[in-house]
Order: C-alpha cells, then sequence, then structure tokens
C-alpha cells in the first residue's frame, strides 16, 4: 500500500489546533534538579573557604615553584593541606576566591599521613564546615573543590567510589599506610591536593591528596584519628607516634590459637629492626602478633592506631603465638624518629 503524501496546497493548509498557553517564565533556579541543588549549595558553601597556594622550594642551588590547595579550618587563619604540597618550604601564599592574598607560614607537617597545616596573616579566612568521613557510603555524592591545574576555585563532582583504602606514605626512612582513605571518581588533577572533598551538605569529609589514575582520586579522611593529627600539628607542630621496630604482614593463625582467642588472623612479624624496643623485649622473627595493651590485632593497620603519642614510654603486654602456643612480652615504644 502506497501512502499518497499531500499535495503542496493541502501542506500550506495548517490543521486544526486546539489554543496552547504560553509557556510561563521560569527561574532557572526552579529547574534544578536535587542533583545540581546538591552540588551548587555545597560549592556556594565551601568555595570561600578554599584556598590556592603557591610556594617556592629551594632544590640544589635552584628555585622552583609549586601550587596547591589549602582549606580553611578556623577563623584564626589556620589552613590544612596535603603535607606534600608544602614539602621543602616553610611558607607562600594563599589566595582566596574573593581576592584575599595571604601570606602564610607552615605550622607543621606530618608526611606519615599527608596532612599539613598552614596559618595566614593579614585577615580572617572563613572556616570550613567539617563532616565525619566515617559516615560516608559507597556510591554516596561528593563535591571536589580545589586548584586544579591552577584554575582556582574548580568545583568537581562524583560518587564515593570505594571506603577502606590504603595509601602508602613515607617519611625519611619511615614509612605508613594512611588507611580508610577516600576512593572517589570526582575529578582531580595536579593543584587538587590540599583542596575539599565535601559531602553534599557541604561538609568537608576529607582532603585530596593523590590522583591515582584516570577517574581514580584519593582523599585522607576527616575523621576522629585525623582530626587528632591536625590539633597536634595546631599545637605542638608535629604529630608523636610511638615505634616498636616491627615489619609484618597478616597471617591466619593456626586453628587452635583461633579457637582460642575467637579471631582468625594476626600480624606476622617478617622483620625485626634492631635496635627496636620489640627486639630488645624478646619478639623473634616468626610470632603471630594477636594483641597490644589488650586490643586485638590482626593486621598493619591495627597495630598503627595503637601506636600514638601516649604509648611512648609505657610498658605495654604485646601477646604473640609463637609454635602454636600463646606468650606475653613486655615491650615500651620508643618515639619514632626520622
Amino acid at each position: 500500500m502506497i501512502i499518497p503524501l499531500p499535495s503542496p496546497a493541502e501542506a500550506s493548509v495548517a490543521p486544526d489546533t486546539p489554543d496552547v498557553a504560553p509557556v510561563a517564565e521560569v527561574d532557572d533556579g526552579d529547574l534544578l534538579d536535587a542533583y545540581s541543588k546538591a552540588v551548587s549549595t555545597a560549592a556556594e558553601r565551601l568555595i570561600p573557604s578554599v584556598a590556592s597556594l603557591r610556594v617556592t622550594r629551594q632544590m640544589g642551588g635552584w628555585s622552583a615553584g609549586g601550587a596547591g590547595s589549602a582549606v580553611a579550618i578556623e577563623p584564626g587563619g589556620h589552613l590544612v593541606t596535603s603535607a606534600h604540597v608544602v614539602a621543602g618550604t616553610e611558607r607562600g601564599t594563599a589566595t582566596f576566591v574573593d581576592g584575599a592574598e595571604l601570606e602564610f607560614k607552615v605550622v607543621g607537617r606530618d608526611p606519615l599521613s599527608d596532612l599539613a597545616v598552614v596559618r595566614t596573616t593579614g585577615g580572617q579566612p572563613i572556616p570550613a564546615p567539617m563532616g565525619d568521613a566515617a559516615r560516608l557510603r559507597v556510591g554516596q555524592l561528593v563535591v571536589a573543590i580545589g586548584n586544579p591545574l591552577g584554575f582556582a576555585g574548580t568545583v568537581t563532582a562524583g560518587v564515593v567510589s570505594a571506603l577502606g583504602r590504603s595509601l602508602a606514605t613515607r617519611d625519611g626512612r619511615s614509612s605508613r599506610l594512611v588507611e580508610n582513605v577516600i576512593q572517589t571518581d570526582a575529578a582531580l588533577n595536579p593543584g587538587n591536593s590540599g583542596g575539599a572533598l565535601a559531602d553534599s551538605r557541604g561538609r568537608v569529609v576529607g582532603i585530596n591528596t593523590a590522583v591515582a589514575g584516570i577517574g581514580l582520586g584519593l582523599a585522607v579522611p576527616i575523621d576522629a584519628a585525623t582530626r587528632h593529627i591536625l590539633e597536634s600539628l595546631i599545637v605542638h607542630g608535629r604529630v608523636r607516634r610511638a615505634f616498636l621496630g616491627i615489619v609484618g604482614g597478616t597471617r591466619p593463625l593456626p586453628e587452635a590459637v583461633a579457637s582460642r582467642i575467637g579471631r582468625q588472623r594476626g600480624l606476622e612479624v617478617v622483620q625485626l629492626l634492631e635496635p627496636g624496643p620489640a627486639s630488645a623485649a624478646g619478639v623473634r622473627v616468626g610470632d603471630i602478633v594477636v594483641e597490644l595493651d589488650g586490643q586485638p590485632i590482626e593486621g598493619v593497620g591495627d597495630l598503627q592506631r595503637l601506636l600514638v603519642g601516649d604509648a611512648i614510654g609505657r610498658q605495654l603486654e604485646l601477646r604473640v603465638d609463637r609454635g602454636g602456643a600463646l606468650r606475653s612480652v613486655a615491650v615500651s615504644p620508643v618515639e619514632l624518629r626520622d
């Protein structure tokens, strides 16, 4: 069957159509969907608190410029940034989106958490509201604000791609895993380091620290542990950590030991750093650490969490599995030094 086309005359006659009411003008704000509103609200709340940092590093006989981001955390002028952003320098310039350009000095750096605190002079930065990364969920909306590639006040958005990642850090001969690192697909580029990763309410839940690959960024969480680090940097200019001299990895426990203590894994001692408190106390390579000071140990992270400043110089009970038998060893951690 062939459907005939209308003749030119027929085509020129408009069919009867019902009256159509004119389209009312709608404010652009009313057209924003929930996602856009969340991102724009978080951005408006945080952009005034995020600064672009400029630093100059001395490298041998040469001077090299560097850039990054920072987040104001209290009205006295303290800003948090990434330790690697201010590595090799003690001062620089922080520029805010309102045009304020403030000189800053480095208050303290902690390369083992990749966090640092700087303090500005001559102004009163607007502190950002702080959140709690412990409440984050995979798939949750997050907003990144920083200074990528030198473009200050840049906003990107994405989701929490994963939680509980680990980030290896180093300071001289000391190394450490930063735990519970946030993985996000919010676009991060060089210069974003030290900037804010925020939830949909504009609360800072992380400090962007690394671009791990295309569509893959990492942020140090803002939680109870990192708040303690920031407080220590502000008050003391450094973070005190205890040291045992154990290098190890997670290992399954013998069935009898696992049944006795109700856990399946411990931290196997694969190397003892000498001189060190563990070797001096009689810990041996091959021992599996299951407890320190009454707290369960299943991996490196558990041990790191307990080796804080308060443990320095105190005698602690270290329980180990040695050949299927549980033994207690008295150890006294010393302060971790470079």
